[in-house]
């Protein structure tokens, strides 16, 4: 069965780096919210670049906004098995309009890919759009491979070029 993206794009007038992952995952999905997965790593690397609490959705939300972060991914449809939230597990993906997103929200100076897959997601469609890109690592917690403190330096390398934290 065919899932559809189902929550916007967290995005404000002044957002500079557009983060991508690739879908929503299941637990995602269910709290209506971008890495909403427990052991997903992303939200303890922002609360640690950004010296912030985030516990709650609401503190997310002001952290993105605070520090001109946007949220979104990069399929807006496909097809996966009932239960699976792999990104090995993708088909049939139909991806989001970002030429229309771009355009609507000119502040936007990088996107950061969370994996490969949200950047190949990207790339089927829009490689040509002339905008800074960055892949950085997934923080899903199937992306054992990486340690948190590596993943961490990654994104804090990212997070500082940009807003010269």
């Amino acid at each position: 069965m065919t899932e559809h993206h189902t929550f916007e794009p967290l995005i404000f007038p002044d957002s500079k780096i557009l983060i991508l992952g690739s879908f929503p995952s299941i637990k995602s999905f269910q709290e209506g919210f971008y890495y909403a997965h427990p052991r997903n790593q992303f939200w303890p690397i922002l609360a640690n670049i950004f010296h912030e609490k985030i516990d709650t959705k609401e503190q997310k939300i002001a952290l993105c906004k605070k520090h001109h972060i946007a949220l979104f991914d990069s399929a807006k449809s496909l097809l996966r098995e009932k239960g699976n939230s792999s990104d090995t597990n993708l088909k049939n993906i139909e991806v989001n309009d970002f030429e229309k997103l771009l355009k609507e929200h000119p502040s936007i100076e990088l996107i950061a890919f969370t994996g490969k897959k949200a950047e190949q997601i990207f790339n089927t469609k829009y490689k040509h759009l002339a905008i800074k890109k960055v892949l950085l690592p997934s923080t899903s917690p199937a992306f054992a491979s990486m340690k948190f403190e590596e993943k961490l330096q990654r994104y804090r390398a990212v997070f500082q070029k940009v807003l010269s934290i």
